[in-house]
């Protein structure tokens, strides 16, 4: 039987997102990169005045990039309760997810300079 809907239990949803987020930003290192890097590229993104449409493709590379990131941190905390020892099959996993992080960040690059680029040169 489901639960049915509760406005308590919603905010609570989002309590637990808000300490994830503490976790990324004070536990994680490339958290603190992605967070340099988001806050430079919207900053340039003003400065340059981009678009609506840049703006969505900024906004989607960005979550991309932090689904990917946040994804990869879940998995190698879990993996590390599981198993303090090296196992094969739990590295295989952590790499798989250091490559979704990898791969959106290369797109989030690919995405930028597709937009900036142009932006530059008409200055």
């Amino acid at each position: 039987m489901s639960e049915s809907f509760s406005v308590s239990a919603r905010l609570r949803s989002f309590a637990a997102a808000g300490k994830g987020l503490r976790v990324m930003l004070t536990e994680e290192h490339n958290a603190r990169v992605h967070l340099a890097a988001t806050g430079g590229v919207v900053l340039l993104a003003i400065l340059l005045g981009a678009n609506r449409h840049d703006w969505m493709v900024l906004s989607v590379v960005i979550a991309l990039v932090w689904i990917a990131e946040s994804f990869n941190t879940a998995l190698e905390n879990l993996a590390d309760k599981v198993s303090a020892d090296h196992d094969p099959l739990i590295g295989k996993a952590k790499d798989l997810a250091c490559l979704a992080v990898t791969f959106s960040c290369l797109c989030a690059v690919i995405c930028g300079a597709l937009i900036f680029i142009p932006l530059l040169w008409s200055l």
